[in-house]
């Protein structure tokens, strides 16, 4: 479905791999600018086509019926014809132009509600889907005092009672799936844009805003609870699945207040009502909207921001969503979100396989396993007379895998505390068999868990009990929330996962995803196209293999594009020391990286490298294990005074909320000087500077990057994925796929770091490579082809310094900084 012309709007005047990048892909898409408005340019194009289409059968079908009216009027009564045929020639006619007749005015009417939504129109669609969706949820939490439990009698307590489980009938099971489906408002054709982070997501939405379909698209931007709810009394709660559990019981509160005659009356939420909720989706949809603009637009509205854009999904022509909402099936059909014939977006990509092994994997501790089961043993104890036989089956059923859990950490399931020490590494039905729970339908088990919402029924004695010893803020999520997940986790098949029992200090087990395409394909199956971008996806070929391959895409199926920087070739200077100052080699193997020798010589190179660069100088350090060891090492030997003296330093925070803070600390003294030369940033490969975060220009004017980030290749769960990659995947120029995985983890994360200081045409910046293995052929062909190909190696640190000497500076003129400081 490629565009015919290349005709896309564009704000600027687009570079030439952009326009590439726009024509290339099924969809016409490529990064940033170009995904926007490439995949927009599709879209409006691909509805203009339908309607023409459409407008065209409409005309040939009018057309047949009024000639074959015409013949039939001619035709004499002494004519041979069919007239049984000509009957049901006609009638498919007619029927074929009812069709379509009916199609234009549903795609009229679809059109009418969307330029009523964008000129803020009350809507005539009610919140049908979402008061159905959340009616059982109403019924869930019912956080009554201890005391106040018997008072209320049985009208409260019906609450908790989970509803008569019938059947796991198939027909059942599809009646059920048609209801549902009955109640979801039809969706209009869509792109949904994904990325990892609410960052990424938020650069996007500004460059949606400055394209030129701003004022003609209908775009939603999806976040969690925690990130769009605006009710301060439920944020201050802190962890997600908190949140969840208040926002859920004041909905309830809500719906129950009516019916209240006893006791005090419980909190509601002020931002939640249908009125409200529907005007917000109508604003939502009128304007582009970023999630800080929606938390302003919900306070302002005293509406509920995270209701609202769920709300606002289905007419929505572009829904921009983090990963979790997309490639996890459940989050997927909870938030409201259809793939089906849909294109999907997936930026930022380079770290796509992890992200789906880390959304499906699953892990308990012990004293999860045992409080869950104290939950539900008291919960069935309570109400066992109140309970339907088949109800008590199941508990009965779930508390025995419990217990065999338990078992397999080596104790006691009413004991809180586990002795025995070490860890195996088990496939699921090894772990089964151990468990003594290989005779248990976990299939049936993870329906019940779904259809019964036994897990949120059995938290509310948790909850109470809980409020009852503590304050009402003092809210924990419900250990059976978590018992539910590795249910779920353990109905993979036995080849595609394995499960961690982990007996040493706090014992738990762990359900590790192997193959991630297993949960990938449906998402390929049922999405019109899959874009998967990125700055940095080499090697390309190790991904689609894992990714694409194994989960049944053939090699027709995938167009692959790729290309260089916009920059000129003198824009970036990437050099590989092999050698410091005083001639120390550099190898920053585990055995090598933590002696005094290799700190000390790593000091000096910064300390060069702040004396002849200007600007911001970002040093990326393998772990934040290294980088506290070696900057204290620093601080004792001095080498931190010096390098203070140059540049001021920062340290990149452990806590992602002060990210921010400490990048605009960074940017004002580069910006200031405050009498020195610029700044120093110390950060971490892989961690919150590393990915989204852009030091363009005098931010970043030196990246460096000390050491190789390899992976800890001693963790039994990288051992147990590099074995399951050789026996499954093809082993490729003499290496196994094992031992690329290892290497390419390094890799990318080494090419997200150093690729965050190039950001536009008219960036310089140089690069750093600390460490002789970088000069390898094998390790270089895994850089970014723009860097790989301008790298130059030195075996001595003289002439790299000479090189980082002739920086340029802002007027594009050389100038000669320092002296080399050995």
């Amino acid at each position: 479905e490629k565009l015919s012309v290349l005709n896309f709007p564009f704000p600027y005047q687009p570079y030439n791999i952009q326009e590439e990048f726009m024509q290339a892909l099924p969809t016409g898409t490529g990064k940033s600018l170009s995904l926007i408005c490439g995949a927009l340019s599709w879209l409006t194009d691909y509805e203009e086509r339908k309607r023409q289409e459409a407008a065209a059968l409409l005309q040939e079908g009018e057309e047949a019926l009024s000639t074959n009216a015409a013949q039939s009027s001619a035709v004499s009564s002494s004519a041979e014809l069919d007239w049984i045929t000509d009957f049901v020639q006609k009638k498919a006619e007619r029927d074929l132009v009812s069709k379509l007749k009916e199609e234009e005015l549903k795609r009229k009417k679809r059109e009418e509600r969307l330029e009523m939504i964008r000129n803020n129109v009350q809507l005539k669609y009610a919140v049908k889907r979402k008061s159905y969706e959340e009616d059982e949820a109403f019924k869930l939490l019912q956080l009554s005092k201890e005391e106040q439990v018997e008072a209320t009698g049985d009208q409260e307590d019906e609450e908790l009672i989970i509803a008569e489980y019938e059947s796991d009938d198939e027909s059942k099971i599809k009646t059920e799936k048609d209801e549902d489906d009955e109640l979801v408002e039809e969706h209009v054709t869509k792109i949904y844009y994904c990325s990892r982070t609410h960052s990424q997501l938020a650069q996007f939405v500004h460059e949606v805003q400055k394209s030129p379909f701003s004022k003609d698209i209908s775009v939603v931007t999806l976040g969690s609870r925690q990130n769009l709810c605006i009710n301060e009394e439920v944020r201050q709660l802190g962890s997600i699945q908190r949140i969840n559990d208040r926002c859920m019981e004041m909905q309830k509160n809500k719906h129950e207040g009516v019916k209240r005659k006893r006791g005090p009356a419980k909190s509601v939420c002020p931002y939640y009502k249908a009125s409200a909720l529907q005007q917000m989706r109508d604003v939502v949809l009128g304007a582009v909207h970023d999630i800080e603009q929606l938390l302003k637009l919900g306070r302002e509205t005293h509406s509920c921001p995270y209701y609202s854009t769920r709300l606002a999904i289905p007419p929505a022509q572009l829904v921009v969503l983090p990963y979790q909402m997309v490639l996890h099936e459940a989050t997927r059909r909870a938030a409201g979100v259809q793939l089906k014939g849909q294109v999907l977006i997936i930026d930022e990509a380079h770290n796509l396989s992890d992200t789906l092994s880390c959304i499906h994997s699953a892990e308990l501790s012990g004293a999860q396993l045992c409080c869950a089961h104290s939950q539900l043993s008291q919960y069935a104890d309570r109400y066992k007379s109140r309970l339907k036989a088949k109800n008590l089956m199941y508990i009965k059923q779930i508390l025995f895998v419990i217990e065999g859990l338990v078992r397999v950490l080596g104790g006691e399931h009413k004991s809180g505390f586990f002795v025995l020490l070490g860890t195996e590494m088990l496939t699921i039905n090894n772990f089964l068999f151990k468990a003594q729970i290989d005779n248990i339908n976990l299939f049936k088990l993870q329906r019940y868990f779904e259809k019964s919402m036994i897990s949120r029924k059995v938290s509310v004695i948790y909850l109470i009990h809980t409020k009852t010893v503590n304050t009402e803020k003092v809210l924990s999520a419900s250990p059976m929330m978590q018992v539910e997940g590795f249910f779920m986790a353990l109905t993979n098949s036995n080849t595609d996962g394995r499960v961690v029992v982990h007996k040493q200090g706090a014992s738990s087990v762990k359900f590790l995803l192997l193959n991630p395409a297993v949960h990938f394909a449906q998402v390929l199956e049922e999405c019109r196209a899959v874009i998967i971008a990125g700055g940095t996806m080499q090697p390309v070929s190790d991904f689609k293999q894992e990714l694409l391959f194994s989960a049944g895409v053939g090699e027709e199926r995938i167009t692959e594009f790729s290309c260089g920087h916009v920059i000129p070739p003198e824009n970036i200077l990437p050099l590989v020391l092999c050698s410091g100052p005083s001639g120390q080699e550099l190898e920053f193997t585990f055995q090598n990286r933590d002696t005094p020798r290799m700190m000390d010589e790593t000091g000096r190179i910064l300390s060069n490298i702040c004396n002849v660069v200007p600007g911001g100088v970002v040093c990326f350090f393998p772990s934040y294990d290294y980088s506290k060891r070696i900057i204290s090492h620093w601080e004792a030997s001095g080498t931190l005074t010096r390098l203070a003296n140059k540049k001021k330093i920062f340290q990149e925070p452990k806590k992602a909320n002060q990210v921010e803070q400490v990048l605009n600390e960074f940017s004002r003294c580069i910006q200031v000087k405050l009498g020195l030369t610029g700044a120093l940033l110390f950060s971490v490969v892989g961690g919150k500077m590393s990915e989204g975060i852009n030091f363009s220009d005098d931010l970043g004017r030196c990246v460096v990057m000390v050491g190789m980030p390899y992976p800890n290749i001693k963790s039994p769960e990288l051992q147990e994925k590099m074995s399951y990659l050789d026996k499954h995947l093809p082993h490729s120029q003499g290496r196994s796929p094992g031992q690329a995985l290892i290497e390419n983890i390094c890799m990318k994360a080494v090419n997200q770091s150093i690729g965050r200081a190039i950001r536009h045409r008219g960036d310089y910046s140089s690069v750093v490579l600390c460490d002789r293995r970088y000069s390898r052929p094998a390790t270089l062909s895994k850089l970014p082809t723009w860097i790989k190909d301008r790298t130059t190696t030195h075996t001595t640190f003289g002439p790299a310094f000479a090189a980082l000497r002739k920086v340029r500076n802002i007027t594009g003129s050389a100038e000669l900084l320092g002296k080399l400081y050995f």
